[in-house]
């Protein structure tokens, strides 16, 4: 695996096209749960719970699909936001040629943006395309939606080389008219680090250029003491540290599926939830955001 991925420039998608595929329904990481609201702020800080959850294309660790148990675990969170990973639409037999995003976001009554990480020909002539991505589920109204690209390593083309490629997914919602960056991710599995290392690189490029809150969730493929996710901690906190490990699910030895907020967004409690709909365990954490942004 090369050692030097090369960095990607931002895709920058036309608002009118992305929001077309949003569905409106009926070193070590400091840590933020001790954050205080900023100074000065008079107004009361505005709750939001969110959540991530890497649904393994609606498989649980028994390898049985099973959307309706997916839906039933992500609605036991409660969550206002959701970022999920490994989203299947119309990908394949595996997941029933079912398009994830929409059917979920239905079943939760929710608005949903998916940020496909791969975008294939259809299996069958004048059939639906395979994709397979990432995706940010909100109660809230959806103002903006981006899917950003980052390095990646392909898994679908032989000998890949790491390149620029979609499926960084950003929302921006207005909670209680504060206008909040929600941004769903999932980073290489391989064991080299270098593809994370540049994927996190390409990450906080995207977030340096937002103001106000900005809530980082996802699959880091691994855990907080990571080297390669380091950089991450000068601009973002872990907001789960005690949270419990959430791979494999139903005896989790590893935390890589976390939360992470910005300066200035205080986090009230998280948690991890037990469960078998996927081979990894959702995080829920409850988050309070200030009303002016650092």
């Amino acid at each position: 695996m090369p050692s030097g991925p090369r960095r990607p420039a931002r895709t920058i998608r036309a608002a009118a096209v992305l929001l077309a595929a949003v569905l409106s329904l009926t070193a070590a990481p400091a840590t933020a749960a001790g954050d205080a609201s900023p100074s000065g702020s008079r107004a009361p800080a505005v709750p939001l719970r969110v959540a991530t959850y890497n649904i393994h294309a609606g498989a649980g660790e028994d390898q049985v699909f099973d959307l309706d148990r997916t839906a039933g675990a992500l609605r036991e969170l409660k969550a206002d936001v959701i970022g999920l990973q490994e989203v299947d639409v119309h990908w394949g037999d595996r997941s029933a040629f079912v398009d994830e995003a929409r059917a979920l976001a239905e079943k939760l009554r929710m608005r949903v943006f998916f940020a496909p990480v791969y975008d294939l020909d259809p299996a069958v002539e004048g059939g639906e395309r395979r994709q397979y991505g990432v995706a940010v589920l909100s109660r809230h109204p959806v103002m903006h939606a981006e899917n950003h690209e980052i390095t990646r390593l392909s898994t679908q083309i032989p000998d890949p080389v790491p390149a620029p490629a979609p499926g960084f997914a950003e929302i921006v919602i207005r909670v209680e008219g504060v206008r909040t960056h929600v941004y769903s991710t999932h980073l290489d599995y391989r064991a080299d680090p270098s593809v994370r290392a540049a994927q996190v690189a390409d990450m906080l490029e995207v977030l340096a250029d937002d103001r106000g809150p900005r809530i980082l969730v996802g699959d880091f493929n691994a855990e907080p003491s990571a080297p390669e996710l380091a950089p991450l901690w000068h601009t973002l906190r872990d907001a789960a540290p005690d949270a419990g490990a959430t791979y494999p699910a139903t005896a989790p030895e590893k935390r890589i599926d976390l939360i992470t907020v910005s300066r200035g967004i205080t986090v009230t409690g998280a948690r991890t939830h037990a469960t078998g709909a996927s081979d990894h365990r959702p995080v829920v954490a409850d988050l309070r955001l200030p009303r002016k942004g650092r």
